[in-house]
């Protein structure tokens, strides 16, 4: 009866001994997370690319907008002309008007499509630089994954290394080039 009783005691002390080994082994199992949009929009290179873009912007739809205001008031004085004008005059007047809205139309939408391919450069770009640092990273902290933060319901914050990354990332890629 005693003997049974240390039998079973080591059994029970090998299987906790056996749980608690494989506990500690699976916190490297737990995938960690990082907020990529975080990095994009406030690493330097990212805050660089978010300026440059926001002012080409800016400066692109303020020039179209006074182009815009002389469109609007080359109608009014033809409209006013109306009268006075023949009318093959008033329609050839027309015509050129609606030929300056189609190009500014165009122009707005040229603006729009530079602005787009540049900014989804800017991403590549960073994911191009990323990508490489949060492996290496891996590979030391002997992380097997690492998710987007924008996928997670909810987690703990000890797992977050986005401030890691993201310090990496700035001390490798400074800006970047969207010309």
């Amino acid at each position: 009866y005693h003997f049974l009783n240390m039998n079973l005691i080591k059994k029970l002390s090998i299987t906790i001994l056996l749980l608690l080994f494989l506990q500690q082994n699976s916190t490297a199992e737990v995938p960690h997370f990082l907020d990529f949009n975080y990095i994009l929009n406030q690493s330097d290179a990212g805050k660089k690319a978010q300026d440059f873009l926001k002012n080409k912007l800016s400066s692109g739809i303020k020039n179209l907008q006074n182009k815009e205001k002389k469109i609007q008031e080359e109608e009014k004085k033809i409209i006013a002309q109306k009268k006075v004008i023949g009318a093959d005059e008033y329609k050839k007047k027309i015509s050129e008007l609606r030929s300056k809205v189609s190009s500014l139309q165009k122009e707005r939408n040229s603006l729009l499509e530079s602005v787009a391919k540049q900014r989804a450069k800017a991403r590549n770009e960073l994911l191009k630089n990323l990508n490489p640092i949060i492996k290496n990273f891996m590979e030391e902290k002997n992380i097997r994954m690492v998710i987007d933060k924008k996928n997670l319901l909810l987690a703990d914050d000890k797992l977050d290394i986005t401030k890691e990354i993201m310090s990496l990332l700035n001390q490798r890629l400074k800006s970047i080039k969207l010309n």
